[in-house]
């Protein structure tokens, strides 16, 4: 079934406050999500508004050879963790599994799909969950906030959210989820009730009809 049509007749209709979030953040040795690696995912569980205590995956992906120094410089990951990562098809498999039918936000989404989705090719596996754009979202909850463009990091100023470990892809994705419990909260405010609702939203700047 498409994500189209599973967002229509199941996951859609579900509580957006009650629903389990996985939110997703990836390291990648690269800018290219059709040519550069993955190195690592991570993910968190939101459920009932809440970061759900335990429900965290994370995974270094093992690369034939390892970034540039100028990419190990901005995520961390050296070259032994690199060439000593987890088997990649299994990590792939274990995040998709921990995942499972959970809708996904990521702040950019269309960058960690594409990823994510070549990765699982990859695998010999498909990837065709719902995502979910965070940094598409939050403009329509907060207009006088943030622009579209805005970057995670001023977004993160913005609510008072402390994030000392940029660019490790659990701290990441801990941030983020910190930043979706907020735009939960005021979604629900507004009137996005249901995770259709809240998709919708995020693809639309103007919202007509409730």
């Amino acid at each position: 079934m498409s994500a189209w049509l599973r967002e229509r007749l199941g996951a859609g209709r579900k509580p957006a406050r009650g629903a389990r979030w996985v939110v997703v953040d990836c390291e990648t040795s690269g800018l290219d999500p059709g040519r550069d690696s993955l190195i690592s995912v991570a993910g968190v569980g939101v459920r009932d508004g809440r970061i759900a205590p335990g429900d965290s995956f994370c995974a270094t992906l093992r690369q034939e050879r390892p970034s540039e120094r100028e990419n190990i410089l901005i995520h961390g990951i050296g070259r032994e963790r690199q060439v000593g990562g987890d088997p990649r098809a299994e990590a792939i498999a274990e995040f998709l599994g921990f995942v499972g039918e959970a809708p996904r936000v990521a702040f950019r989404a269309p960058f960690d799909e594409a990823v994510v989705a070549r990765a699982a090719r990859e695998a010999g596996r498909t990837e065709g969950g719902l995502w979910l754009d965070l940094a598409q979202l939050l403009p329509v909850l907060f207009p006088d906030r943030g622009r579209s463009e805005a970057t995670l990091d001023r977004w993160l100023a913005t609510f008072g959210i402390a994030h000392p470990a940029r660019h490790d892809a659990l701290g990441d994705a801990y941030a983020t989820a910190m930043l979706f419990q907020v735009a939960l909260r005021e979604a629900a405010r507004q009137g996005f009730r249901t995770v259709g609702a809240v998709m919708r939203a995020a693809r639309s700047s103007r919202w007509a009809g409730r």
